[in-house]
């Protein structure tokens, strides 16, 4: 059996949007402020993202002096076993979004200078051969 439409209450609640009477604008407000919260919904909870990030994990976080993985916790890297627990943790400055950063002058890429020797792989094969 079919329901049928429930014409008064569409037409009562178009006159109550229509006619703005007090509880016309308390259904205009409600509406408006769920629609407001529904649109904002996405940013705010970006921003509480944001928060937990830099004040719960970043903190946190840890780099291997030896490969240079970042983890969480943990006295030994997950990557190559060695120990993270060193002194010069504590001294590193923090960048905002990043994490832990070194900014001592032996990490600077432009002071360093790689030595690569050829070897002449056909020569080798050759000679065995």
């Amino acid at each position: 059996m079919q329901r049928p439409v429930p014409w008064l209450w569409i037409a009562l609640v178009g006159l109550l949007l229509f006619l703005p009477g007090p509880s016309g604008r308390f259904l205009l407000d409600l509406l408006g402020g769920l629609t407001l919260t529904l649109i904002l919904l996405p940013l705010l909870a970006a921003g509480a993202g944001l928060l937990a990030w830099q004040l719960l994990l970043r903190p946190r976080l840890r780099r291997c002096s030896a490969c240079g993985m970042t983890s969480l916790g943990g006295s030994n890297c997950p990557a190559c076993g060695a120990s993270i627990d060193d002194p010069a943790q504590a001294d590193l400055e923090t960048s905002f979004f990043v994490g832990p950063t070194s900014s001592s002058p032996s990490d600077d890429v432009t002071n360093v200078t790689i030595n690569v020797q050829a070897v002449d792989v056909d020569a080798d094969s050759n000679q065995k051969g």
